[in-house]
């Protein structure tokens, strides 16, 4: 009998996907990053994850690691219909000309095994680069290679997954409890996450390990996931993105036709509304960026990164889904 491991990577690679309904109104991309959506998982905002892409087509999507849960569903199977309907929703983009290019995290770890390999239009990649529309060079990994814990104390890593687990379950069932009283949501892991100085910590170590390796290979921009911190900011002259996850944040990374960034928070429904909730990430795009070489911020980046608007630009959005 197969494990879930390779049910999943079988999944992956041979299930049709199906859909009907019209994309002729979703929003045109150039590129899609998204990270850490852990199907397989109760955690997992599948239903959330689905109606973004229902509003947003992409040239080329990134998975960027730690798509499907492997840790979870070796010990128990969860794979709700939800879950499914992720898998044929990316499915049917690639089979619409999309180009799906597969990040392996430390949760899907076994899809590394397949790097440099291509099953059903999805290309498995360690890692890998993006040439934007400006110019500049992105690089692209998971970033548990940062992480001393998954690579050095794995047991450590699985305990501290559980734990993880508990803080979100503890979040929905607070979640719960405010809907019922009619307040806003509010994440209770990603409340403990912030006041937790340890956390706090290893965050900082962490976007700085990934953005040092980064300016060391001389790209312009690193995205990654992994800590569920959707973030961008400037470090040692390097443009540092995280997507963020489909757990707490529902945030991806989008490029724009003409290059431009964005970090994206994700409401189910949002895309009813008038104004979405995304944020610039870096300059402009045909205006002076930050390079390895040059580590001065244009004024366009030092006014966005104080929250000052500038003409077009779209307003400023906290990531508290």
């Amino acid at each position: 009998m197969a494990n879930p491991s390779q049910r999943i990577a079988h999944g992956i690679a041979h299930r049709t996907a199906q859909g009907g309904e019209d994309d002729r109104r979703a929003t045109k991309l150039r590129a899609m990053f998204l990270s850490d959506v852990h199907l397989g998982t109760r955690a997992c905002n599948a239903e959330a994850l689905l109606d973004f892409l229902a509003h947003h087509d992409a040239e080329t999507i990134y998975l960027v690691g730690d798509i499907v849960d492997g840790w979870r569903l070796k010990s128990t199977w969860h794979w709700p219909q939800a879950h499914n309907d992720v898998v044929q929703k990316l499915l049917r983009k690639v089979r619409k000309g999309a180009r799906l290019i597969y990040v392996p995290g430390n949760h899907d770890e076994f899809l590394r095994d397949y790097a440099g390999q291509q099953f059903g239009g999805v290309e498995i990649r360690e890692e890998t680069t993006h040439r934007l529309a400006d110019g500049r060079t992105m690089l692209i990994h998971h970033g548990d290679k940062f992480d001393a814990v998954v690579t050095n104390i794995r047991w450590l890593a699985l305990l501290g997954d559980w734990a993880y687990d508990l803080a979100i379950w503890l979040s929905v069932q607070i979640s719960r409890a405010r809907r019922r009283l009619g307040l806003p949501y509010w994440s209770f892991s990603a409340w403990s996450k912030e006041k937790v100085k340890r956390a706090v910590s290893y965050v900082c170590a962490f976007e700085g390990a990934v953005a040092a390796d980064a300016a060391r290979r001389g790209v312009d921009v690193v995205l990654c996931g992994h800590i569920h911190k959707p973030a961008e900011k400037i470090i040692d002259g390097v443009l540092y993105l995280n997507c963020g996850d489909w757990v707490e944040s529902c945030s991806a990374v989008v490029e724009r036709g003409d290059g431009r960034l964005e970090s994206i928070s994700w409401r189910q429904g949002q895309g009813r509304r008038r104004s979405p909730r995304a944020r610039r990430c870096g300059p402009p795009p045909n205006r002076a960026f930050v390079t390895p070489q040059a580590a001065v911020v244009s004024s366009a980046w030092r006014r966005a990164a104080h929250g000052t608007r500038e003409r077009g630009a779209l307003p400023r959005a906290r990531l508290d889904f």
